[in-house]
């Protein structure tokens, strides 16, 4: 089995003999290691085998520009971007598996924001003095594993050298798991893994569309739409992981809105429609938002006009008003507007989760009425809007959703044999007009070398039989000038006539 490759991410300068240590371990352990140099200034510790300076260069500038005006704003972006492009070269052409960063705070950022351009599924181990913290700005919606050092990575002791042969084994044994993610290009045929938004006012209906899903024989992977959920869901989609969408939880849109802690990102609602996946939406969970407090069950005083109820001690779950809910509706329906086919979205109008439904703490069908209304006029008409007498768990109304989603699933892939059906006649024509027009200039071209052929025969015959008949009179001329001379005739008419 050929050996794995680990990248090693560092500053040399102040961490090459921990990277040098890293990459003796990997060795023994049957890897191979790629050093790369993220350093600016000092003298490397230890040999990389990709040097600062073609970091800098894969980063848009050389590292003598850097060192000019060696502050860390100028420098980080451009060794993240230049160790970035490396690595994404090296992932693409099967030469590296696996990366471990080591770093405090600065190098943490960099070597992080690294890691996070990476596909999901590689492995990504960061060696951090921050790792026992807040690491959600490090780690975003990507797949790395932080590893908290616990003392500071500045020099090799007992203690290190455990934590980093640790890190080296953690990178080791995961590329060597032989498991892998769906492949970006599918077959027609193929069964695309389901992206799932999920809320706890929703859990039970996305159990009953996993289990219906599961019976048609799909594979679900299920979002917390909680702000980080709605972005690995559609960062999966990009990366091609995720190949179709029930998108049933909407409050990251109302969260965003009004600043709760479920808040999606500007491109919540846009990618699925931009990559023309098949996707049924429901506005679930977005009559309410999430509310942290600081002090537990004390209500806010920006809603103490709100009907609400506390989703846990900390967390308040106040009801949107009609005018707060229009404003999520025209919201809604100006993220949809990239969405031109293969999308279906359905209204519950009896409630949009468990606390809107009929009996829920949060139930106000006047108010959801003029939320559906605006929403339906927000929509682009390329899509489909299903309006149900149900809430959102009803069985019934998930059963339809889970039905339509495998409908427009097995339309699209219908559509997609056909056209490579189409493709490849067109194709096997092309060949064959290609092969009938090489047939016919293979004909054209031995009829005219046959024709040439006979033509300089021919040319070839005439000069052969003219030859002769000179020759033929050349002979007879002089016979006659001998008889005409007689015997005194001259040496020169005698040769002649031999001649």
């Amino acid at each position: 089995m050929a050996k794995k490759k680990i990248a090693i991410l560092a500053t040399l300068d102040t961490k090459g003999a921990e990277a040098h240590y890293l990459k003796a371990q990997l060795k023994h352990l049957g890897s191979k290691a790629l050093i790369v140099d993220l350093g600016v200034l000092g003298e490397p510790q230890c040999k990389s085998d990709v040097t600062r300076k073609e970091v800098a260069k894969a980063g848009g500038k050389s590292l003598a520009e850097l060192a000019k005006s060696p502050t860390r704003e100028a420098a980080a972006p451009v060794m993240v971007a230049g160790a970035t492009k490396v690595l994404l070269k090296k992932l693409a052409a099967g030469k590296v598996h696996g990366v471990i960063g080591l770093g405090g705070l600065q190098g943490t950022a960099a070597c992080s924001s690294v890691m996070r351009a990476l596909p999901y599924g590689v492995p990504k181990v960061m060696v951090s003095t921050v790792a026992s913290g807040d690491t959600s700005p490090y780690v975003g919606v990507s797949d790395i594993t932080m590893m908290f050092s616990v003392g500071d990575i500045l020099g090799l002791n007992a203690f290190m050298r455990k934590v980093l042969a640790n890190a080296a084994g953690a990178a080791h044994g995961m590329a060597q798991v032989k498991v892998a993610l769906g492949q970006k290009k599918r077959e027609a045929s193929e069964r695309p893994l389901i992206g799932i938004s999920n809320l706890g006012v929703l859990t039970q209906g996305t159990m009953l569309a996993q289990e219906l899903f599961a019976k048609k024989g799909y594979e679900t992977i299920v979002f917390h739409a909680v702000g980080s959920g709605g972005r690995a869901m559609e960062l999966m989609m990009r990366q091609g992981i995720i190949g179709a969408v029930f998108d049933y939880a909407m409050g990251e849109i109302s969260d965003a809105l009004f600043h709760g802690l479920r808040a999606g990102d500007a491109a919540r609602l846009t990618v699925a429609g931009e990559l023309g996946l098949p996707q049924v939406l429901v506005p679930g969970g977005s009559e309410h938002l999430g509310i942290l407090v600081s002090v537990p069950n004390q209500l806010p005083d920006r809603w103490k006009d709100h009907r609400h109820v506390w989703h846990n001690p900390v967390v308040l779950a106040p009801r949107l008003n009609a005018d707060e809910l229009k404003s999520v509706a025209v919201e809604i329906g100006k993220r949809l507007q990239a969405t031109k086919s293969d999308a279906v979205l359905m209204i519950p109008k009896l409630g949009t989760g468990r606390y809107a439904m009929p009996g829920g703490p949060l139930n106000d069908p006047a108010g959801d009425a003029i939320y559906f209304a605006e929403l339906k006029a927000r929509l682009p008409a390329s899509l489909e809007v299903v309006e149900r007498e149900l809430h959102a768990e009803d069985p019934a109304f998930v059963a339809e959703a889970v039905e339509r989603l495998i409908a427009l699933i097995e339309a699209r892939q219908i559509r997609a044999s056909a056209e490579e059906a189409k493709r490849k006649a067109l194709s096997g024509e092309r060949k064959e007009r290609a092969g009938a027009g090489k047939a016919n200039a293979d004909k054209a071209n031995a009829d005219k070398a046959n024709a040439d052929k006979a033509n300089a025969d021919r040319a070839n015959a005439d000069k052969s039989g003219d030859s002769k008949k000179r020759a033929k009179r050349a002979k007879a001329a002089a016979r006659d000038a001998v008889t005409r001379g007689g015997s005194g005739g001259g040496p020169d008419a005698v040769d002649a006539a031999g001649a």
